[in-house]
């Protein structure tokens, strides 16, 4: 990978759709500070002087695209509750289109509130429903995305597991992509893991990949032998396996490659960490885009590595501009070993 094609695959960014379908969740933040502990438990007060809604999830997916310079477009269910008409509002209010949102009376909203003093998580506190959504919301979503599809680039399936993301809804996908020829991402959840089968790229993290593979990540040699085991049960053509401090890990089935497979292992990019907190929507949300626009899997990957490095350095969910990116791309290119 060179600077011309660093700025080529950059360059192709505003061209392309992606359209993010899954769990959509509001992100709640309450401020404050600690002076006391409660007389009545033995907890801190805190006293709250902010609180701060953003959009969590795989709505945040569709906010890194389009902080980088993508068009996204949504698909996803809500409750028809305060924090659903929240959710909603954010989601215009950040330039996004609530087509392809949907009101289900039976459920809430996904909200995930988060209490922080002096720059510290004190708690959290979820309000959800994991079960699957109905019959009805599943066909209303595919029958969003049978419109759409014409004209994406690619599809993320964000899974939080809260309900949105089942086995029907993912065959329906998938194959609808696969049919069309259009790339397909997946963020997963362990529970729903061999159900991602024939999907572009998948995107688990070393805690995830060793849960279902049923072998702990502890050293280089287990690495491989989780990573070729899953893609091969997926019959997948990759799966990208973050590993923190220690980067990332690519295994492709490459016709192109002498073994008809390769893996590229990245190193981690991040100068310093400060809050993980959806590091993992900013890689899918950079490698599908890279890879729409014209990134090899492996460039695509080195990309999103990047991304991640700099986003864990914020407080919260953070997203990084496509013009921030690409100075820290070519500033680290000597770095992409490909």
């Amino acid at each position: 990978m060179n600077k011309s094609k660093v700025e080529k695959i950059f360059g192709k960014f505003a061209k392309c759709r992606i359209l993010v379908v899954g769990d959509l969740m509001l992100d709640r933040y309450l401020w404050g500070s600690v002076s006391r502990i409660s007389p009545e438990a033995p907890v801190p007060v805190v006293e709250i002087n902010k609180e701060e809604h953003l959009l969590g999830g795989a709505a945040n997916v569709a906010k890194n695209i389009a902080a980088l310079g993508g068009k996204v477009k949504l698909a996803g269910v809500i409750g028809k509750d305060i924090f659903g008409k929240n959710l909603k509002s954010l989601l215009i209010k950040n330039g996004f289109s609530v087509d392809g949102i949907f009101a289900d009376g039976k459920r809430p909203t996904t909200v995930k509130t988060r209490i922080i003093a002096h720059n510290q998580q004190i708690v959290r506190a979820d309000r959800e429903k994991t079960a699957a959504i109905s019959n009805q919301l599943n066909h209303k979503i595919m029958n969003e995305i049978n419109r759409l599809l014409p004209k994406t680039a690619a599809v993320i399936i964000s899974d939080y597991g809260k309900g949105v993301v089942n086995y029907d809804l993912l065959k329906g996908i998938i194959a609808a992509c696969n049919e069309e020829g259009v790339f397909v991402a997946v963020d997963p959840k362990e529970t729903h893991f061999f159900n991602y089968r024939y999907v572009s790229t998948i995107t688990p993290n070393h805690h995830e990949a060793s849960f279902v593979a049923g072998k702990k990540i502890t050293d280089e040699e287990s690495l491989a032998e989780v990573g070729w085991r899953l893609l091969e049960q997926l019959e997948a053509r990759s799966i990208l396996i973050t590993r923190g401090e220690k980067g990332m890990a690519l295994f492709e089935n490459d016709p192109k490659a002498k073994s008809g497979r390769r893996l590229t292992k990245i190193p981690a990019m991040a100068r310093k960490v400060f809050d993980v907190t959806g590091a993992g929507d900013t890689v899918i949300a950079a490698m599908t885009l890279a890879a729409a626009a014209g990134a090899s899997l492996q460039e695509a990957a080195f990309i999103a590595n990047v991304a991640a490095g700099e986003v864990v350095a914020e407080v919260g969910t953070a997203q990084v501009s496509g013009e921030r990116l690409l100075e820290l791309v070519l500033e680290r290119l000597g770095e992409a070993a490909f």
